[in-house]
């Protein structure tokens, strides 16, 4: 599935127990080729960032970092495998793992939700 994540939000849908991104989490993502990076906030999370890339079959492979609201900061790294829904909204299923903390691994979706929720314009930082 071709898809260019530039100027697209996403909200936390689901997480894996260690996992600290949750439905208030946001996402905000940006492409240019095949390069992908991105910020987010919200929830357990008080600033984050992430890096990495975008295949030709929509697939995401990046790294990420955050501050989160104990005070710590994690970093880890992540799959995301995009999918559409029957009524089209885009969810990213996604494997990560922890590089600090406890080091575990687990799965979370994340879903695309329209800039205009967010009183947003898209693409815009």
């Amino acid at each position: 599935m071709e898809v260019d994540y530039h100027g697209k939000f996403f909200r936390g849908r689901s997480n894996s127990p260690s996992g600290e991104v949750g439905a208030t989490t946001l996402f905000e993502y940006h492409q240019t080729g095949n390069r992908l990076w991105g910020s987010y906030s919200g929830g357990e999370v008080v600033e984050g960032h992430l890096l990495g890339t975008v295949a030709a079959n929509g697939s995401l492979e990046f790294c990420y970092h955050h501050l989160n609201d104990a005070g710590r900061v994690m970093a880890g790294r992540c799959s995301s495998t995009p999918t559409r829904e029957s009524d089209g909204q885009l969810v990213l299923q996604e494997h990560w793992q922890w590089f600090t903390g406890d080091g575990t691994s687990g799965y979370s979706e994340v879903e695309e939700i329209d800039a205009a929720e967010l009183g947003r314009s898209a693409g815009t930082n």
